[in-house]
């Protein structure tokens, strides 16, 4: 994969990004010091970090947090009910987290909890009419958006970046013991 100037992505330390400024502040203070885990890591969470501080406009715009279109997003995918413990499961959040979630998003009468009929300690929580055209109405425009923030880097590379993160995601998964899909 090339980086969009035509230098090697794997040239870290020559791109002009905050990591490779990084990089080379440790190769000064460390000569010969292998830095590539860096130039990866560091990237990865310098993205996470920018992506998250733009705070996904669409989102904002429709009254709602990430983590609060990821519970919606996720009874939308499923298509069917899930209990607030599946829930933090899908969005690897916490059940304090969810629980959070769910009491905010019950309050603006998108998602709906009802007992189970054999445990009462048991949710089943269900998106109402309101959430689930909600999520239908932003997803679109979400996807809109990240493509915009995605339309810098060409559609090889893309491609190339997806397939390199979903192993690498694959290999984290197994490590920690997360779920895979």
């Amino acid at each position: 994969m090339t980086a969009g100037n035509g230098r090697a992505a794997g040239s870290g330390a020559a791109l002009g990004d905050t990591v490779a400024k990084v990089v080379r502040q440790w190769q000064t203070v460390h000569p010969g010091i292998d830095t590539a885990p860096m130039e990866i890591i560091g990237r990865v969470n310098r993205c996470a970090a920018l992506l998250q501080q733009a705070e996904d406009a669409p989102l904002r715009r429709a009254g709602l947090t990430r983590p609060e279109f990821d519970v919606l997003g996720t009874l939308r995918r499923t298509g069917h009910e899930l209990t607030p413990s599946e829930i933090a499961r899908e969005t690897f959040a916490s059940g304090a987290a969810v629980t959070k979630r769910l009491k905010l998003l019950t309050e603006r009468e998108l998602v709906e909890r009802r007992g189970d009929d054999r445990d009462r300690r048991v949710a089943h929580v269900r998106l109402t009419d309101a959430g689930r055209d909600l999520v239908d109405s932003v997803m679109p425009e979400q996807l809109a958006y990240e493509e915009a923030v995605l339309s810098g880097v060409d559609a090889d590379d893309r491609s190339e970046l997806a397939v390199l993160l979903g192993e690498l995601l694959i290999q984290l998964e197994g490590r920690l013991g997360l779920p895979r899909a």
